[in-house]
């Protein structure tokens, strides 16, 4: 299970390894769960969960908020992403820029991330150290303090940021433009990281409004990954986090698609592209919406049709057909709200784009009307549980996956009984969930040219995919 959604970074970008972002299992461990996570809720409504690794003397120290950028006004996108930023701006303890220097200065790594449901804050340090970070943690959930001469200059530098994260990538402003065509009315459609014009006119008041109005321990979740046990942090999370009042927290409003009617097309033509591809998005149900119990099957669908050189994809278009250099396909249906369904392909030098979306097609069409194999089903379903090994391996998987399927909804035990789901799904449920979603009435294909003709190189460009690591 996937457990991957589009986020932005704090300061600098972390491409997470795709291993951290699943979650998985493998058959001796089913029994015992995924993750075995402790959990208990303080008296202020705040989550604290604990997945107990004693490999190290180190830790892993989450704090998610249950906000993000899709529960921005309209009018102040980005005000999430931006926020987040500002977090690391001090309060009456910890001066400006601080936070971060005293995390290095014992040894320790801390970053944050924005995404459409939530955002979230973590640090890496030893064991030791966990009680620091927390007081720092809590002390910026209460304390924050703001003023025109932090935020202004550091709405610069947001501003920056999207400039050369989106407006200098014709890849990024592709995905922009492909999800604003894709969800007609949901904010999902909005860039995360926020429109230009309107990330100018973020203020002061606007950050302090957002932070009073979502920072509240009742609407945060507290992950712990590492060296300690239920017995030594929960004492330390009711001293640290437990003291701070529950607020009221408005409900999270969202909108619902409406019926889309027809395909959509979107064609960027950029001369700084530096490898023309393709990508098409579906609507797709995550395990928040209707048809939810589609999700497993078509995490199974996705393996197969464009996961890695053994898929459908790739051995039909890169191998046997030779248009294309790679192809693939993607799902994430860790969301709130609808999630999405994608391929990719990158065109062989030579190759017209409406070629490979053809063969694309083609291969598309043959698999809803033919269907899957058992022989596929059964390989599939073994390689994601068999990814487990690795994915427990790491310290912030567990802190990670749990972390966010809490944030968007889900519990402990969807998140625990995954592989049971996986393991139970049939052929049948495979090939239904994949003709029901892959709707072309329900899509959006996106080409990203370079014109005829142009000079130079251009730069690296990567396909349109479910991820924004460029954030």
């Amino acid at each position: 299970m996937k457990f991957s959604s589009q986020r932005v970074w704090h300061r600098f970008p972390v491409v997470l390894p795709v291993l951290l972002l699943v979650l998985v299992t493998f058959a001796p461990l089913a029994q015992a769960g995924v993750f075995n996570p402790k959990t208990t809720t303080l008296s202020n409504g705040m989550q604290v969960v604990l997945v107990e690794n004693h490999r190290a003397p180190v830790v892993t120290q989450m704090v998610w908020y249950k906000v993000g950028a899709a529960d921005e006004v309209p009018g102040t996108s980005g005000i999430a992403h931006f926020l987040e930023h500002l977090m690391f701006k001090g309060t009456q303890k910890i001066a400006p820029g601080e936070f971060s220097k005293i995390v290095a200065r014992n040894g320790g790594q801390d970053n944050a991330f924005t995404a459409w449901d939530y955002t979230a804050y973590f640090q890496n340090i030893a064991r030791d150290r966990l009680g620091m970070v927390m007081e720092m943690e809590a002390d910026r959930m209460q304390n924050l303090q703001l003023s025109d001469k932090v935020v202004l200059p550091e709405r610069d530098v947001i501003i920056e940021e999207r400039r050369m994260r989106i407006d200098n990538n014709p890849s990024a402003l592709l995905g922009e433009q492909m999800r604003n065509a894709l969800f007609m009315q949901h904010p999902y459609g909005r860039p995360i990281i926020g429109w230009l014009h309107e990330m100018k006119q973020l203020t002061t008041e606007d950050a302090m409004n957002w932070y009073k109005k979502w920072y509240a321990p009742n609407n945060a979740i507290l992950v712990v990954a590492g060296d300690i046990t239920m017995d030594e942090l929960k004492p330390m999370a009711e001293k640290y986090y437990g003291s701070i009042p529950a607020r009221d927290v408005p409900k999270r409003v969202r909108v619902t698609e409406p019926t889309q009617h027809a395909p959509r097309k979107v064609t960027l033509t950029d001369a700084r592209v530096g490898q023309p591809s393709m990508s098409r998005y579906y609507l797709a149900p995550s395990y928040n919406t209707e048809h939810s119990d589609e999700a497993a099957p078509l995490e199974i669908f996705s393996e197969i049709l464009g996961s890695g050189t053994t898929s459908r994809l790739y051995k039909s278009l890169v191998v046997d057909q030779k248009l294309a250099t790679s192809a693939g396909s993607f799902y994430d249906p860790v969301a709130m709200d609808l999630s999405t369904f994608g391929f990719y392909a990158v065109p062989r030098d030579g190759v017209e784009m409406a070629d490979l979306e053809a063969a694309l097609d083609a291969e598309i069409a043959k698999t809803l009307k033919d269907g899957i194999t058992q022989k596929e089903l059964d390989e599939a379903r073994q390689r994601l549980l068999d990814s487990a090994v690795f994915a427990r391996d790491s310290l912030s998987a567990g802190a990670r996956t749990l972390g966010e399927a809490l944030a968007v909804g889900l519990t402990v035990d969807q998140v625990e009984s995954w592989p049971d789901r996986i393991k139970a799904v049939t052929l049948d449920q495979v090939n239904a969930a994949a003709r029901n979603v892959l709707d072309d009435k329900r899509s959006v294909t996106g080409w990203l040219l370079r014109p005829k003709g142009a000079k130079g190189p251009g730069m690296p460009t990567a396909p349109v995919t479910g991820e924004m690591e460029t954030h």
